[in-house]
């Protein structure tokens, strides 16, 4: 119902940088809350970022201070903008989107992933 596309990914240097994209078919202006979640190869699922329809914004531990969550209304996209890259952030990213029950996580709407591989 709430169809995301991404885009974005791809392989870069430790401490470079890339920003992802999630477009939505809706106006995320009626989405009360989005964010990114990732998973590395036999690692578990983490929430990276989320952004609320107010603009609160919460992050990982692990990302504080080198990602930043952007959003145009305008364009019905949010964005990942990711810095300082080290090899521990490869994984695939997720674009999600509240769902009908409310929360991210397995309730929620998901794009299709996009690949992250930040080399050595």
């Amino acid at each position: 119902q709430v169809p995301l596309v991404e885009s974005g990914g791809g392989l870069v240097q430790s401490g470079g940088s890339l920003r992802l994209s999630c477009t939505a078919s809706v106006n995320i202006f009626s989405i009360n809350l989005m964010g990114w979640y990732r998973q590395a190869p036999g690692k578990e699922r983490e929430l990276v970022a989320a952004i609320s329809t107010g603009g609160t914004r919460t992050y990982a531990d692990s990302v504080k201070g080198r990602f930043t969550i952007p959003r145009d209304n305008s364009k019905n996209t949010l964005y990942l903008q990711m810095n300082s890259l080290k090899p521990e952030d490869t994984a695939v990213y997720y674009c999600t989107a509240e769902g009908p029950l409310g929360g991210l996580g397995n309730g929620g709407y998901w794009g299709q992933g996009t690949q992250v591989t930040v080399s050595s």
